[in-house]
């Protein structure tokens, strides 16, 4: 997802299949990493050992390099920044506990920080937002709200940490902050709050949502399923939900004519379809993905999950043109000025280039020996404001025999050419 570049929600990113290169690195840094930060002093600074790392990399070819290598086993779960030496990245370590970790870096090297005394006594590992570009906001994870009822949400100045003064309320799943003074945030699947910078409005959802994505301050898209109205009805009771799109227009949530999506008879038990996310290009253009399904595993020749890829087209959703070759079935997950990032570490160009996102195989020195197999999962993206620079947050699986384990990482993007 990656969660997210700005404007993004927290999704879970696929994992990218394995380069066959292999990596001699010294793994020097501040000596509180399983092997150290790639080399001290720099974010962006990789392993000058890996082949890939060198300056004659192809021409438009991408790759993510290890900004940071954690000293536990665990993943990155979220990362945010401010600026080049004011970055931010929560981990969680797999030690069977909720073990929140909190990282800085500086310009010069990785610290791990205490959690915020303002986000409260929670050990779930918090996510963070980016609200406007000159703060973070760092919210406690659902399970701690849930748990405690705790409402305390800490904000990053640049400087220190303190309470965010008004927090949203209820228990937020997707967050959108176009600006500081322009947020939006899903408090459960009907209700939305906004706030102007002064107070926070709830608003009330037509249909169940899963994503918000802000257009402009009376642009709001929404979107999630719907279990009544044309095409749910199955008999005996049955219903088939569809999917369901919603917008906002400055006063009012109101529902938009959405394409219903149903399986040829016989239709398979228990069918849903629905979107899951949504997501406003630079331009404006509005695209919302989702999928039509069933309970699997009832019967034989099960008919094959199918795929929705919708576009707004100023008036009504029409189907998008299909992306070329591994792109064809990812989602956004971010953008720049030539492109869309899309999970699983793929990058479909403005003029319409799939291109894989290479990565590095971890150093030796941190336990990953040379025929072990390895996977980058990535849970966030995010570009570092007022620049071109972009990190990603998650961990190398590493798969061995009697020593499997997870490298927690911070990649940067390298641009070859």
């Amino acid at each position: 997802m990656i969660r997210r570049a700005v404007g993004l929600g927290r999704r879970s990113l696929v994992v990218v299949t394995v380069l066959a290169i292999a990596v001699a690195a010294d793994g020097c840094g501040g000596g509180s990493e399983r092997g150290g930060s790639p080399t001290a002093g720099s974010a962006g600074a990789t392993n000058s050992g890996d082949k890939e790392s060198s300056p004659k990399a192809p021409a438009g070819s991408l790759t993510w390099e290890f900004a940071h290598i954690a000293d536990f086993s665990g993943r990155f779960t979220d990362v945010a920044a401010l600026a080049d030496d004011d970055i931010w990245a929560v981990g969680t370590a797999d030690d069977g506990r909720s073990n929140a970790h909190l990282l800085h870096y500086d310009g010069t090297r990785w610290k791990r920080e205490p959690l915020p005394e303002a986000l409260g006594t929670s050990d779930y590992p918090p996510v963070l937002h980016e609200v406007g570009t000159e703060t973070l906001w760092l919210q406690p994870q659902p399970q701690a709200y849930e748990e405690s009822g705790s409402h305390s949400w800490a904000q990053w100045d640049g400087a220190r940490w303190s309470a965010v003064p008004n927090p949203p309320p209820g228990n937020v799943g997707d967050f959108e902050a176009k600006r500081p003074d322009d947020v939006w945030a899903l408090t459960d699947e009907l209700t939305a709050q906004h706030w102007d910078g002064t107070r926070w409005t709830t608003t009330r959802l037509p249909y169940g949502a899963s994503d918000l994505a802000v257009v402009g301050r009376d642009d709001v898209w929404a979107v999630g399923s719907r279990s009544t109205g044309p095409g749910t009805e199955l008999g005996y009771g049955e219903r088939y939900s569809q999917p369901a799109s919603m917008h906002w227009d400055g006063t009012s949530w109101k529902s938009v004519e959405t394409p219903q999506v149903r399986f040829e008879k016989p239709i398979p038990p228990e069918p849903s379809a629905g979107l899951r996310q949504v997501f406003a290009l630079d331009s404006g253009e509005v695209r919302a993905y989702g999928n039509n399904s069933f309970n699997h595993g009832e019967i034989e020749n099960e008919p094959a999950d199918e795929f929705i890829r919708l576009r707004w087209d100023g008036s009504q959703w029409v189907e998008q043109d299909p992306a070329p070759g591994g792109c064809a079935l990812r989602t956004p997950v971010g953008q720049d000025d030539k492109g869309l990032f899309l999970d699983g570490n793929w990058y479909l160009t403005d003029d319409g280039t799939c291109v894989k996102i290479k990565r590095h195989r971890l150093p030796l020195s941190t336990g990953a020996r040379k025929d072990s197999n390895q996977s980058l999962w990535l849970e966030d993206i995010h570009r570092v404001p007022g620049t071109d620079a972009w990190l990603g947050a998650g961990h190398i699986q590493v798969n061995q025999s009697g020593d499997p384990f997870d490298a927690p990482v911070v990649v940067r993007l390298r641009s070859g050419g």
